[in-house]
């Protein structure tokens, strides 16, 4: 008998018909993968089950939970399942986390309201959970705020307060989209154990066909609010029946074609660390005590040269996001130097950076926190031009803007938009063309598509081979997505604690690692192709 039960739903808001008499069932004990592109409704569907709907949705059709119908249940009835019986991962942990609460708090207050549990019995059953989901008390205490932490360890607080009261149902949305590998693979680990333990079932909602593969028994593709292809996980993904589950099967495997990129002959380094370390204040003790100092990078050292492609990648916390601080001058090491285009970086006032600045760009892993909502696209794409030697006029900034925007895919009429009215690929896009306008010679790519679905992942990817291929841009992919440097690198750095343990051409080092670190992030990164053929060797 099925655990949820989800029969001929339909779901409109305003005049948009967001699903469209959809299928989908969840046993005891079973993994439903839900897969589909960003907009297909993988969230809409999570949020009835939840009955977090906006108050303009108007959904039709069947819910039923451990038998009771939940489109009818009243207010009261959902309060008393939510965080109980259904437990669910939102995708965005800062959203999802009160920053003035403590994680050990927020862990123990779900306890505590369904259980009636003390606040001493609450706070021992949350240090227990955190210290499964990879969160030790050592380092982790429960006075942590959010603010604290990594994107990936807040993301383990969500996994915590979610499986806290053992539910029967635990909805995941996009659980593992900010953990690195190894991370993610720990957290797909407690999820089958939880599943396999008590008894729950788990409706997987992912863009990445690789991760359901290896966790789900079923599998359910989803496009624009319909139910294109379900059934067998291995089956279905083996047989790839219906021609929109082989296009986000080939989408999720997809390696750009990159020709060798126009360099402007010169065999100077463009940028070279010369052993930076940095360190960081220890978490205060009491008022005239302080933890020891945390170093975050340790002796680093690295060199690209002009259209280079090079990847640092490691585990959450190792280190590469402060080094990218560093190089873009945002941050200053505490030993060490750092020098681009042949001039040191390192010291130099906000005027003297000038230079650097318009041959160094960045882009964010989240491209709408980024941009501020209130501007319109041409005014946030020109942002970098103030640090040009000579300021365009209006006429001039707007056929720069115009011509970024070309390069990027997107038409010049979306000059005159503001960032909402954009999907998240298209938001990426305008990131790159913000990035690109002063025509820089290196950009900082900071997990730019570990957000996107696989196939707008796909695009930006051919976008950033283009660019290289191009204009000759230089890039610094700082990811956690093997898939990502094997198909758009050519030297990869693996970074672990702080220090570069190992560096070398890309498919050498993804295909014969020697440090531990390395091995650690290549076995643990989803295979959609060994997947499948695990699946179907445990079918027989």
């Amino acid at each position: 008998m099925s655990l949820l039960e989800i029969d001929n739903l339909s779901l409109t808001i305003g005049d948009t018909q967001i699903l469209k008499e959809m299928e989908l069932s969840v046993a005891p004990g079973e993994v439903m993968g839900l897969v589909g592109e960003s907009g297909s409704g993988k969230s809409m569907t999570a949020l009835t089950v939840m009955r977090l709907l906006p108050h303009a949705a108007r959904p039709t059709g069947r819910v039923t939970f451990d038998g009771i119908d939940i489109l009818t249940a009243t207010e009261d009835q959902m309060c008393a399942l939510r965080g109980d019986d259904i437990g669910m991962v939102f995708q965005e942990p800062m959203t999802a986390l009160n920053p003035v609460k403590t994680i050990g708090e927020q862990v123990a207050e779900g306890i505590r309201w369904h259980t009636r549990a003390s606040r001493a019995d609450a706070e021992e059953r949350a240090r227990k959970i955190l210290d499964r989901v990879g969160l030790p008390s050592a380092k982790f205490p429960l006075s942590r705020y959010p603010h604290e932490l990594s994107g990936g360890q807040r993301q383990r607080v969500v996994v915590a307060i979610a499986c806290a009261l053992k539910p029967k149902l635990l909805i995941a949305d996009e659980p593992t989209t900010a953990l690195d590998v190894v991370l993610q693979a720990q957290i797909l680990d407690l999820l089958r154990d939880l599943v396999v333990e008590n008894r729950m079932g788990l409706l997987l909602i992912s863009h990445d066909l690789a991760v359901v593969t290896e966790m789900a028994d079923r599998i359910t593709i989803l496009r624009h609010g319909e139910v294109m292809e379900a059934g067998d996980t291995a089956r279905t993904l083996s047989g790839q029946l219906h021609p929109y589950t082989r296009q986000l099967a080939q989408a999720s495997m997809h390696v750009p074609a990159r020709a060798k990129p126009h360099r402007v002959g010169t065999d100077q380094p463009l940028l070279q660390v010369e052993g930076v370390t940095r360190d960081y204040p220890g978490r205060r003790i009491s008022l005239f005590s302080r933890a020891p100092a945390i170093r975050a990078v340790d002796d680093v050292s690295l060199s690209m040269a002009p259209g280079q492609s090079v990847a640092l990648v490691g585990r959450s916390g190792c280190g590469k996001s402060t080094l990218a601080r560093m190089i873009l001058a945002l941050d200053r090491p505490g030993s060490g130097a750092i020098r681009f285009r042949g001039e040191a970086i390192t010291g130099k006032s906000e005027a003297e950076l000038k230079p650097a600045r318009r041959d160094m760009q960045v882009v964010f892993q989240d491209p709408y926190g980024s941009f501020d909502p209130r501007q319109k696209v041409e005014k946030l794409v020109a942002e970098p031009l103030h640090v040009l030697e000579k300021k365009p006029t209006r006429a001039e900034r707007r056929e720069m803007v115009a011509h970024a925007l070309h390069e990027v895919g997107l038409d010049q009429r979306d000059m005159d938009k503001y960032p909402h009215e954009f999907s998240g690929g298209q938001r990426q896009r305008l990131s790159i063309a913000r990035a690109i306008i002063t025509r820089p010679k290196l950009v900082v790519a900071d997990e730019p598509v570990s957000a996107l679905d696989v196939s707008i992942r796909a695009q930006i990817l051919d976008l950033f081979a283009g660019l290289n291929q191009k204009l000759g841009i230089a890039y610094l992919f700082i990811t956690h997505d093997l898939t990502v440097a094997r198909a758009i690198t050519d030297e990869v750095l693996v970074m672990h604690d702080g220090k570069i343990v190992e560096r070398g051409r890309t498919s050498e080092v993804l295909d014969h690692p020697q440090s531990e670190a390395a091995r650690a992030l290549v076995t643990a990164a989803p295979d959609l192709h060994r997947a499948i053929a695990r699946r179907m060797q445990e079918q027989g």
